[in-house]
């Protein structure tokens, strides 16, 4: 998709520089990638302690007389 964007020159030299991107597009891609990152790593931090993990595998899988 093409699309028309008004951005500091400086801040995309550095993000260049800081990236060692190729172009400004790649630079533009990677940023979106790492918010979204971010995003769904902040989205699964709200389950802490609100999920019970105490899971036995061997009984999930059906596996308990086998051992």
């Amino acid at each position: 998709m093409r699309t028309t964007l008004d951005l500091p020159d400086g801040l995309i030299q550095e993000a260049l520089m800081a990236t060692h991107a190729k172009n400004r597009t790649q630079v533009i891609i990677m940023a979106l990638e790492e918010l979204i990152r971010r995003h769904r790593i902040s989205e699964i931090k709200r389950y802490k302690g609100k999920l019970d993990l105490n899971i036995d595998l061997a009984t999930l899988r059906d596996r308990a007389g086998a051992c």
